[in-house]
């Protein structure tokens, strides 16, 4: 329920950032008995994010269907996200296996759509006060603890305290500055610019994603007939894009192998994008502190994972800290258990991503594993699992994995080339 500015002032939580992963972390502690408090700097409820993938990978679903959100996403337009992907070894089209169950799935769709539905949804959960048209000016400090925060508003200036404050609140998180977190950066290769597109036909009507070895592209279906149209190439064509944005754009667009007709489309949006977009990763917890979501952890946007990661960690803190931020716990130890699910789970996609983003072509793994997903539906299932997060780099990686992409390529050279005599 949204509070108006009398409201009480002592929470058992402080969430700094109402979008995506704010939201979600409010309404899964709140049902576990937890008084939240949920700030928005923005005053519009329908406020949204803009530069976004637009793309809940498949390890968001649980998280959906606990929050009660895919009823709505289903019917407001939400695109199951089916992917294929280009390499120089053709296109990776995972199906699922006949007489097998569906692949994963979870939702391509727009943050102008998701943004309100899950802000609205927080904003009814009892337990839940959102307030808008507050911005984070500071945390209270107590003996190097955090105890709450400074919030300004349209009247005046306020003092929020609670038993844990959450930032929520993306890569750029006053919370994490304000309480000293360090950021490791990661330089990222590759600029990015998307616009939106409608009745922009795709093959089987599914998202495409080309690997171009150092360039990138993909093309997102979303809601309402709007595709969602990215490019991520090597910073070396950054002089190009600057001198003519929209020529280049096009350009790049009209060069990829079986590229999108966007000529008989109707383009919708301005082309947005970002010179610099580094990667970033925090310690997620402190004294009395959590980070979830971008303000944790941000990854490449080129492989769409923000939005999925956002309710992941909002999903696992709620778990782990909820009894101990309703006072029935070891708050501090409930931090470290976080922490380190955190880190178990998504450190390993962040160092590959780190690897990635440095603009290089494939290296022998990738070769071997990209150019045997192409020829065999098996492996362009596991390559599914991966890309939608729902194995690590070590289940990806696996032996068993290695040596059947092997064996693949081995019969693949065996029936390309004809035997001599």
């Amino acid at each position: 329920m949204t509070k108006p500015e009398s409201a009480a002032a002592d929470y058992d939580v402080v969430i700094g950032g109402a979008s995506l992963a704010g939201s979600a972390a409010a309404i899964l502690l709140a049902r576990r008995g937890v008084r939240v408090a949920l700030l928005e700097r923005r005053s519009d409820p329908d406020a949204y994010k803009v530069l976004c993938t637009h793309s809940l990978t498949a390890n968001a679903y649980p998280v959906l269907d606990e929050l009660g959100l895919v009823p709505a996403l289903e019917k407001a337009g939400a695109v199951r996200n089916e992917a294929r992907w280009y390499t120089r070894w053709g296109w990776i089209a995972p199906r699922a296996a006949p007489g097998g169950p569906e692949l994963p799935y979870a939702y391509n769709v727009r943050r102008s759509t998701l943004d309100p539905l899950i802000r609205s949804h927080a904003a009814q959960t009892p337990g839940v006060d959102l307030l808008l048209g507050h911005q984070v000016t500071g945390l209270i400090q107590d003996a190097g603890r955090t105890v709450g925060v400074r919030a300004s508003t349209a009247q005046g200036e306020r003092e929020i305290r609670a038993r844990l404050v959450v930032g929520a609140d993306g890569k750029d998180s006053a919370v994490a500055k304000f309480a000293g977190v360090p950021s490791r950066q990661y330089e990222n290769g590759r600029f990015g610019y998307l616009a939106h597109f409608r009745d922009l036909p795709l093959h089987d009507g599914i998202a495409h994603a080309w690997f171009l070895e150092p360039d990138m592209a993909y093309a997102f279906p979303n809601d309402d007939g709007v595709t969602v149209l990215a490019v991520l190439p090597d910073k070396k064509r950054l002089p190009a894009f600057r001198e003519d944005l929209e020529g280049s754009f096009l350009e790049f667009v009209r060069g990829l192998p079986d590229a999108p007709p966007i000529d008989s489309a109707e383009r919708v949006s301005k082309i947005v994008g970002a010179v610099n977009y580094p990667l970033h990763s925090r310690k997620p917890t402190a004294p009395g502190l959590a980070l979830i979501g971008d303000a944790a952890l941000t990854g490449d946007p080129l492989w769409g994972v923000g939005c999925g990661w956002a309710l992941q960690s909002a999903h696992w803190l709620a778990e782990t800290v909820a009894p101990a931020a309703a006072g029935q716990g070891d708050l501090d130890a409930s931090l470290a258990v976080y922490a380190r699910r955190h880190r178990r789970r998504l450190s390993g996609h962040q160092f590959l991503a780190a690897d990635f983003a440095k603009a290089r072509p494939f290296n022998p793994m990738e070769r071997l594993m990209f150019s045997a997903a192409a020829r065999d539906e098996s492996l362009a299932r596991h390559m599914h699992l991966f890309a939608s997060r729902l194995i690590g780099p070590l289940q990806f990686l696996n032996p068993v994995a290695l040596a059947k992409a092997a064996a693949v390529n081995i019969r693949h050279r065996e029936t390309a080339v004809p035997p001599t005599r």
